[in-house]
Parts: structure tokens; C-alpha cells; sequence
């Protein structure tokens, strides 16, 4: 049973990847039109598709490398995380 939720799980990660890029590419296109309007221009829908593909792109590459265990952003001070502990060789 736990290979078939497995199976699941995964479909459900593939797919929530698969959204973010046309979701994101949408929310960018609406905002744009709403400031077109609001502004009265006609530059800025287009300025707005462009910003959520590159969001969508941005917010898909994360969510795949945390998927596939990958690396993710670390603090800038990655070696020191166990400050103040005392090392027992020195």
C-alpha cells in the first residue's frame, strides 16, 4: 500500500511543479492588466506576463530541487550552525 501512496505523492509533486509556470504567468498577466488600467497604459500586461514566467520559473526550479533532495539555500553562515558548542578534539 505505501508504493501506491508513494506513486501518489509524487504524482502530486509533478503536478504542483507542472501549475506553477502557467499560474504564475496568469496572476503576472492580471496584475498587468489591472495597472494598464488603472495607469492608463499599455506596456504593462506584458511587463507583468513576463515577471510571473520568470517568478513561475524562479518558484518551479525551487520546489524541483527540494523535491529531489537537492541543495537548498543554506545561511550565509552555514559552518558556524553549532555556535557556542565547544569542539571536543581542540
Amino acid at each position: 500500500m505505501s508504493g501506491m501512496l508513494g506513486a501518489w505523492v509524487q504524482a502530486e509533486k509533478m503536478m504542483q511543479i507542472a501549475l506553477m509556470l502557467p499560474c504564475a504567468a496568469f496572476i503576472g498577466w492580471v496584475a498587468g492588466v489591472g495597472l494598464d488600467r488603472l495607469l492608463h497604459q499599455t506596456w504593462i500586461g506584458i511587463a507583468g506576463v513576463v515577471f510571473g514566467i520568470i517568478a513561475g520559473l524562479v518558484g518551479a526550479i525551487k520546489m524541483a530541487t527540494a523535491y529531489a533532495g537537492g541543495p537548498v539555500e543554506e545561511s550565509k553562515d552555514e559552518g558556524n550552525s553549532e555556535k557556542g558548542k565547544s569542539d571536543p578534539k581542540s
